[in-house]
């Protein structure tokens, strides 16, 4: 996976939607023709059976494969019959279960390779070693494509990708939620040239929904925005998202195809300093230092 589409679709709620196999298909082909050609799984989404949601879809359509690329994320094991043995939720990215992991999803998935795999969540208990070593046998293998992590710290992402080449670090990121503007770990991704992925964007829906003071001002700002460029309010928070010079790349959580419109609609926005900062201003409830 040479390069990162600019907008990547989200499914973690795909069980959700109420789609047979042949609205599976459908919807797949309409979000390809909006010229989204990524699609964000982790093993564990929809009680650990949306990989196989979609993979019953491209079963199906088989030419849908070629046209399409495929994350998916692994190291969290929960309580759930799916995990037998499993007592405690908790983390792993011993190098057995990285690759037993990938063996579960080609199969739910019905592939033979995964476009990009992440580690879902930093394992306090992995040494680097391990990892980048599991890593590099799936691509040796040819199962794995390229590989990159979820959630890490910049020190985190360092370590691992001081081991095998990483190719983006999955992160939160929206105008309710600016930790990765103050932890190191946008300037790094900027500095490798390694955009990021962005999970909740939208903040979980609370850019729309919340009404504490922080997502009221936030609000207005964006409307501004979506104003002065003729938007929606969650085109104007994306293209806010999508502004940083690291370049982020955020991943839809809708089914809906507006929604999905709507995140592609921001990569033809560019907001100006004062326009962002307003933005910042408004989250953040002062102005710049």
């Amino acid at each position: 996976m040479a390069t990162l589409p600019p907008v990547v679709a989200g499914l973690w709620r795909m069980h959700t939607w109420g789609q047979d196999v042949a609205a599976r298909v459908r919807w797949i082909e309409q979000v390809l023709a909006l010229g989204i050609t990524a699609f964000d799984h982790a093993d564990i989404y929809g009680g650990y059976g949306v990989e196989a949601l979609f993979g019953e879809a491209l079963a199906a359509a088989p030419g849908l494969r070629q046209r399409l690329r495929l994350v998916t994320k692994c190291g969290i094991r929960l309580v759930h019959p799916a995990q037998p043995g499993v007592a405690v939720k908790h983390y792993d990215s011993s190098a057995p279960h990285i690759r037993a992991s990938v063996q579960r999803s080609l199969q739910a998935l019905r592939t033979d390779h995964i476009d990009l795999l992440l580690i879902h969540r930093p394992d306090w208990l992995a040494h680097p070693d391990e990892v980048a070593e599991a890593f590099t046998r799936l691509q040796a293998a040819g199962e794995v494509l390229a590989v990159g992590v979820s959630n890490h710290t910049a020190a985190q992402f360092a370590a691992l990708h001081r081991r095998v080449p990483l190719a983006t670090n999955q992160i939160e990121f929206s105008p309710l939620q600016m930790q990765a503007l103050a932890d190191g770990t946008l300037e790094q991704a900027a500095d490798l040239g390694l955009p990021p992925m962005v999970w909740s964007p939208l903040g979980q829906g609370r850019l729309f929904t919340a009404d504490d003071a922080q997502a009221q001002r936030v609000r207005a700002a964006l409307g501004t925005v979506a104003t002065e460029h003729g938007c929606s309010l969650a085109t104007a928070a994306l293209a806010w998202v999508m502004r940083h010079p690291s370049r982020p790349v955020p991943i839809t959580g809708s089914g809906r195809l507006e929604a999905l419109a709507e995140a592609v609609a921001a990569t033809r926005i560019t907001l100006s300093r004062q326009a962002w900062t307003a933005v910042w201003q408004a989250s953040m409830g002062h102005e710049v230092p």
